[in-house]
Formats: structure tokens, sequence, C-alpha cells
């Protein structure tokens, strides 16, 4: 019977064997400081400095990235697992898409020609929208700007480590030498041993610290080219984080898009409480109490010849979007209490000072009222407008 023994090189394998000895010696004595090491210049140390902490944050933003995009850390272990094995990643509902699910189902229990069941089925299929966007926005996040940096540092970033091992490795090598030539020249003028004279043990070391000296600046010339072209890697990663923007910017524009037919579809329903749809004006309200917004005066004096009558006769914004221009909001006083009709409206107590604005058009009946943290319709039967002269910025 014919077997097949793996062929070794004997000789070859004592030699690496003596050189791995030697570099541990090396290395052991170099971190208890008995002997000395050879040092990397300066652009070497800041071009490695560079690279480590390139490497460091990049794998910190591409994990927060993949945390953000995918916040199930079980999800990502598996999408993972199947791009290393390179097969189609499992397709899994959002959150988004079960609650939109579940809202179109209890819609239609409860009556699609009820008001509540109409408004959970309209709902139910703007949060589906919003759940395709999301996966389109995962998906294009993840070619444009997760992925190109996960292949960075397991390529580019790889090697450079690697060949960085190998440098680290030479040099172990050339102090080792440079130790033996120093140990060789201290043996001259001595006995010869084991055969060998001084002279020609100090010339094989010398000979053997040319070639380690020669093998180190090799590596040390790769490995700097190599870390230079880090340079180029962070471009290509600006364009990808500018790409990763715009992908943003492009899934939020349809959210807002989607939202915004949803507000007018909600609108068009009517019912007993109707929705009134949220605009950008708002938003303006809100950084204008926010410290150093834009400031808001408060305004001059009106008459108090008016009655509960005129403000429950008067009309009010229903169906329609309502835009109110909060830039600038004038201080009034109540003339008398008021109990909102409903959610859209605010309580009024006498006297009490609210912050009241303009809706954009004008409504002659209704103004925009502030009054705390609480904003809605006010009467403007039921409020004074005081003096200018009293302006302070909210």
């Amino acid at each position: 019977m014919n077997i097949n023994l793996p062929h070794f090189n004997m000789k070859n394998l004592v030699k690496e064997a003596g050189s791995t000895i030697s570099r541990v010696v090396q290395l052991t004595e170099e971190k208890l400081g008995t002997t000395e090491r050879t040092e990397y210049d300066l652009h070497f140390q800041n071009l490695a400095e560079r690279a480590d902490v390139t490497k460091t944050w990049t794998e910190k933003l591409v994990k927060d990235t993949e945390s953000v995009l995918i916040p199930n850390p079980q999800n990502r272990v598996e999408d993972y697992i199947f791009e290393k094995i390179e097969k189609s990643k499992p397709k899994r509902l959002s959150n988004l898409e079960h609650l939109a699910l579940d809202m179109i189902e209890a819609g239609g229990d409860f009556g699609q020609d009820l008001p509540y069941g109409q408004a959970l089925i309209k709902v139910g299929q703007a949060e589906q929208k919003l759940g395709q966007c999301e996966h389109d926005f995962i998906a294009t996040s993840g070619i444009c700007f997760t992925q190109p940096l996960r292949k960075f540092l397991e390529g580019e970033m790889k090697t450079i480590s690697k060949e960085r091992g190998i440098l680290d490795t030479k040099r172990l090598d050339l102090d080792a030498c440079k130790n033996r030539v120093k140990k060789a020249r201290s043996m001259l003028g001595q006995q010869s041993k084991d055969g060998i004279s001084p002279e020609a043990a100090l010339e094989q070391a010398e000979r053997d610290l040319r070639v380690a000296q020669a093998e180190f600046d090799r590596q040390s010339e790769i490995t700097k080219l190599l870390l230079d072209g880090i340079s180029t890697s962070q471009a290509s990663h600006l364009r990808h984080l500018h790409a990763f923007i715009q992908t943003q910017v492009r899934y939020y524009k349809q959210c807002g898009d989607v939202m915004e037919q949803l507000q007018r579809e909600l609108a068009n329903l009517g019912g007993p409480t109707p929705y009134i749809p949220l605009d950008q004006s708002n938003a303006s309200a809100s950084k204008s109490n926010a410290p150093g917004g834009p400031p808001a005066t408060r305004a001059g004096p009106g008459n108090n010849n008016s009655s509960s009558n005129q403000a429950s006769s008067g009309h009010r914004p229903t169906n329609q979007p309502m835009h109110v221009n909060t830039d600038q909001m004038q201080r009034a006083r109540v003339l008398c209490s008021y109990d909102a009709k409903d959610h859209t409206e605010l309580n009024l107590n006498a006297n009490e000072v609210i912050f009241v604005t303009e809706c954009s058009p004008v409504n002659e009946d209704y103004m925009y009222a502030k009054q705390g943290l609480m904003k809605g319709l006010v009467p403007r039967a039921f409020v004074e407008m005081l003096d200018e002269e009293h302006d302070i910025t909210l």
C-alpha cells in the first residue's frame, strides 16, 4: 500500500523555527527594556496613526449606521450571514407595515362606512407606503454607504494590517541581526568557538544584517505606499457620504409627500370631528417660542363691545387647511369666558392674557391663539388687543 506523505523541507523548517525563536527573544527583550529597537520615522508614525484612527472610526460609523437602518440586532446578524453565503436576504415586514395591516383590518371590522373605520383604512394605507419607503431607504443606504465602507475595512484595511505585521516581523529580524553583530564584535580577539573564528562569525552577522536591512527597507516602502492610499480612500468615502445624505433627503421627502396626501384624504372625509391638516406654519410657531427664535410682538387695543352671540354665529374653518403666521404674535386679553366647541378651539377664562395672530387667509370670526403650551382657534369677539407699547418677545 502506497501512502503519500507530505514533503517536508527539514532545513527550511529548522530555519523558520530559529527565526521565530529569535523574534520572540528580541520582542521579549524590547518589552523588558534590555535592548534597543529600530524606531520608524516620524512620517511613517503619522501615517500609521491616521490608519488606526480611520479604521476605528469607520468600524463605528458602519456599526452605528446599520443600527439606525436595522435596529433589531438579530436581523442584522441574519442579514450579514446571508450576505456572506451569497443568498438573498429574507423579506420581513417592518413595524410600520405590521401596524398598517392591523389598521386596515381593524377599519374593515369597525365598518368602512363609519368615520373611524374609514380613517383607520386611510392611515393604514399610508403606513404601508411609509413602510415601502423605509425598505427602499435601507436598501439604497446599504448600497451607497455601509457596503462600500465595509468593503474598505475587509479589503484595503486588512491588507494594510497584514503588511504592517510583516513590517514588524522584518524589524524584529533587523534588530536581532544588529544584536548579533554587536555580540560578534565583542568576541573579536577571543578563541574560536565551535570551529568558527570570531572574524568569520562577525562577517556572517554583518552579511545577515545587510540582508535584513534591505528586506526591512523594502517592506517599509510597501507599507508606506498603502498607508498613503488612505487619503484617496477618504475622498471616496466622502462621495459615499454625500450619496447617503441624498438618499436620506429623498426618503424624508417621500415620507412628507405621503403624509401630506394622507392629511388631504382625512380632511376630505369630514365627519363629526373633521381633521384639520397641520402645515409648516405650526413648526414656525414652535420655532418662534424657542430660545433664539424669531421675535414676537404684542399689539394694540381693540374695543370690547363684542358678544358671545357674535362668536357662536361666526364662520369657523373646518375641512379646509388652515395656515397661520406665528412669526409674530400679539398679546390680547380675554373679555369673557368661552367654552371650546371642539378640539380645534381653546377654552378661555375672563381677563386672562393670551397670544394671538391672524389665520392665513384671514378669518373674520376666528384668530389663531397660543395659551401656555396649548394652541388653537379662539373667537375674535372674545378678545381685545393690548397696547403696542407693551410688546415683548415670546
